[in-house]
């Protein structure tokens, strides 16, 4: 494989406009105390590039004896002094204008990459006291060369600025979040109609795989459960006769994460199956009344609660709350107590238009099986819309196609 140009190489670029709010990362870097942040995350700077993922490394990272480490230096109040350090074959990139930085260099290892920062923030450190990273994306040879070449910096954690920067959604976001909830529930009913009995987990989320990618998604996981198992790993587990199935899945549009989850039997659901079902969805639809700009984001919580403590089943009951976008989990983190551990930082913050909440509530029942609903809500200015808000209930599996 060769390279172009070769790496370590430099080019100047002609600096336009950031394709993002500058000024309010401005001030969320401000707020925090840093003058500068390095990104070394794909999906931080997909979203300071507008959407830019550079496509030879979109699925993984290793690649000889290192791996790609993309790295975009941004500067307080100075966007003409940010760069972009990428892999030598992002030239070609450069060449179709995708890089609104003012410089941008080239490098094969996550060592190279972190050099050329090292030397970029150098020229700049009288007047660069704290510089933002991103941590859990920041490689140990990168860290330990950043902190060695510049003794004079302290480096701090940038993931909550860059967080708090994507947590309201741009109207042109949220257009690709809703298509991808859309088009993944769209795939999901497209399997549970063509599946009899017979069809096993692994078939199942294989053909879950190709409807997503065919309707053009990027397909991630499908978190699968078959009858009573409570086992959510694609196996040889048939989907039979009477059997209930959940279908929890999540594929990504340019990007943007649907994750969603629906339910399917084969036959018809006793009333007992309809009552688990219903009093999930009341959770669900309970959870969605308090969302509106300017409500904090615990009276989710609260609000689902007073339907769960009525139940039960109470006991065996889990909802989950969480903020979705370019990852899962991201702002606005509404819980401590989650599956995914981290400070509930606004449960009693007021929720913002265009922030995005994957909403779920499950049922793990040893003797009915595990039934669950997860949707996918924006906060609206006038208050909430759902997306891919269909076949939320029990939906009936069809012939299995030959």
């Amino acid at each position: 494989m060769t390279e172009s140009p070769t790496a370590l190489s430099f080019a100047k670029a002609e600096a336009t406009s950031p394709p993002f709010d500058s000024a309010r990362l401005d001030a969320l870097l401000d707020e925090a105390g840093m003058d500068a942040a390095v990104i070394s995350s794909k999906h931080n700077i997909q979203y300071l590039f507008g959407g830019y993922r550079f496509f030879f490394f979109d699925h993984f990272d290793a690649i000889g004896v290192s791996r790609y480490l993309p790295i975009l230096i941004y500067v307080k109040g100075r966007p003409d002094q940010s760069t972009y350090i990428g892999h030598g074959m992002e030239a070609y990139e450069k060449e179709l204008g995708k890089f609104w930085t003012p410089a941008f260099r080239t490098s094969s290892t996550s060592f190279d990459s972190a050099r050329l920062a090292a030397d970029h923030l150098a020229k700049l450190a009288p007047n660069l006291k704290r510089v933002g990273v991103e941590r859990a994306f920041l490689p140990a040879d990168a860290a330990e060369l950043l902190a060695r070449e510049l003794p004079g910096v302290m480096f701090v954690e940038a993931h909550l600025p860059l967080e708090r920067l994507r947590a309201r959604k741009t109207r042109e976001e949220l257009d690709l979040l809703r298509l991808a909830s859309e088009l993944v529930v769209d795939s999901m009913l497209a399997v549970i109609a063509s599946h009899g009995p017979g069809a096993t987990k692994a078939e199942l989320v294989e053909a879950l795989r190709r409807e997503e990618v065919n309707r053009g998604l990027t397909f991630e996981y499908c978190l699968i459960t078959a009858g009573t198992s409570l086992n959510r790993a694609p196996s040889d587990q048939v989907w039979a006769a009477g059997d209930i199935l959940s279908l929890d899945s999540g594929g990504n549009y340019k990007g943007y994460i649907g994750d969603l989850c629906r339910m399917a039997i084969q036959g018809e659901p006793d009333s007992e199956l309809e009552d688990l079902l219903g009093e999930v969805d009341e959770i669900q639809m309970a959870a969605r009344k308090p969302i509106r700009p300017g409500a904090n984001g615990g009276e989710i919580y609260a609000s689902a609660g007073e339907v769960l403590k009525r139940s039960s089943r109470a006991n065996s009951i889990e909802f989950v709350a969480h903020g979705m976008g370019l990852i899962s989990h991201e702002a606005p983190r509404l819980t401590s107590h989650g599956p995914v551990p981290y400070p509930a930082y606004d449960a009693d913050r007021p929720l913002e238009s265009g922030m995005v909440i994957s909403i779920e509530t499950t049922i793990a029942d040893p003797r009915r099986g595990f039934i669950k609903l997860e949707d996918t809500v924006a906060v609206t200015d006038q208050g909430w819309q759902a997306f891919g808000d269909r076949g939320r209930g029990w939906n009936r599996a069809g012939a299995r196609a030959s």
